[in-house]
């Protein structure tokens, strides 16, 4: 680490920012999971269920999950949304632009 400006420089890899964003997805009750709905060949297909982009200083984080069956997906959504930007924010002291989450299923 060297320092800037009075505080610590960190360096954090993008699969550090990918597993923080998982993690803080799933400490809302109402995910199942972070990951992509229906047949796993289609996961497989379509990519990472959490991708992080970089521009600049700023920190894009976009993410599927699969939602508890019976859960309000408006109100997940805007959990999970919040959720993510606080723990990519506080712990790992980057700017985070904006958080999508898209819900790619219920149950299963």
């Amino acid at each position: 680490m060297t320092e800037s400006r009075g505080r610590p420089d960190l360096s954090v890899g993008r699969s550090v920012v990918v597993e923080t964003a998982r993690l803080a997805a799933l400490e809302i009750p109402e995910v199942l999971r972070v990951d992509r709905g229906g047949p796993r060949w289609r996961a497989v297909l379509a990519g990472p269920p959490v991708m992080v982009r970089v521009r600049g200083d700023e920190v894009s984080v976009r993410l599927r999950i699969v939602a508890r069956p019976g859960a309000d997906l408006v109100a997940t959504s805007a959990r999970v949304r919040t959720a993510v930007a606080a723990a990519v924010e506080r712990l790992l002291g980057l700017r985070v632009g904006d958080v999508t989450v898209l819900v790619d299923g219920v149950g299963g």
